[in-house]
């Protein structure tokens, strides 16, 4: 596993590498985690309007206020509060075997079964009748 940090990150783990703007936006699918200590929540927010990838977002804290606020504005397919986010799975879901992810915000959101990839077609069949 790697380990990349901001300057805060680096003192407290002299084995983490410097983490760079572009690794912040890097979705490695890899053993490399990047590691950013922001001042506050609005920092940590903004953090992740501009880098994460609207599938899930995790907090960590005992703020209850603060992870309310977190779950309320953040802009994710699944907000955690003090778990784990490897929870974002179509099985994990009551969905059955995941057979893709959606981070869209019409239709299918997060991860997706068998019904969000079907559409409905209506066949109504009548002796006349007309709406009143």
């Amino acid at each position: 596993m790697i380990l990349k940090g901001c300057d805060t990150v680096r003192r407290l783990v002299p084995s983490a590498l410097e983490a760079t703007e572009e690794d912040y936006a890097t979705e490695y699918n890899d053993y490399i985690l990047n590691i950013r200590v922001v001042e506050n929540l609005d920092d940590a927010m903004q953090h992740i309007a501009h880098y994460g990838t609207k599938h899930s977002e995790c907090i960590v804290t005992r703020d209850t206020a603060h992870a309310e606020r977190f779950m309320h504005d953040v802009d994710a397919a699944a907000v955690y509060h003090n778990a784990s986010t490897r929870f974002t799975d179509g099985f994990e879901f009551g969905y059955g075997a995941e057979i893709g992810i959606s981070t869209q915000k019409l239709h299918a959101r997060g991860p997706m079964g068998l019904p969000a990839l079907t559409s409905t077609k209506y066949r109504i069949t009548g002796n006349g009748q007309i709406r009143q």
